[in-house]
């Protein structure tokens, strides 16, 4: 069983920038395509970004898309969310994921609308205030 944790929420002001990171407690993540998810108060969790093994392919939600950055640094055995000019909107409970899924695989399902990965974290909530 993987465990992520992630980090870096909080309370952020809107047109501000957030950034999350997320390890993987005593587990070398090499393999793992790596993806963050959101859920915000009162709705289904939703896909935001993922990346690849290597880090040089990545998947965004449409509607992040332009603001949102996703990262990977294998030497601090680490994944990053960056979103750019938050909005209200972008509050909600961040979490990491990750499948030991192939990345043609993950993104095929990604574009049919639903995919869920195989681990999760417990999630970092974001509040972005107006």
């Amino acid at each position: 069983q993987m465990e992520l944790v992630e980090s870096g929420g909080g309370l952020v002001q809107a047109g501000a920038s957030l950034r999350l990171s997320c390890t993987a407690p005593g587990h070398t993540l090499i393999r793992e395509v790596l993806g963050w998810y959101r859920q915000a108060q009162g709705k289904d969790r939703e896909f935001v970004a993922a990346i690849n093994y290597s880090g040089y392919s990545t998947y965004y939600a449409d509607s992040l898309k332009g603001r949102a950055t996703i990262s990977r640094d294998s030497a601090k055995n680490a994944v990053y969310l960056q979103i750019d000019n938050v909005s209200p909107e972008d509050t909600a409970v961040y979490y990491c994921a990750a499948t030991t899924e192939g990345w043609g695989a993950a993104v095929t399902e990604l574009r049919r609308g639903h995919y869920d990965m195989e681990y999760y974290g417990k999630g970092t909530p974001v509040t972005v205030s107006s």
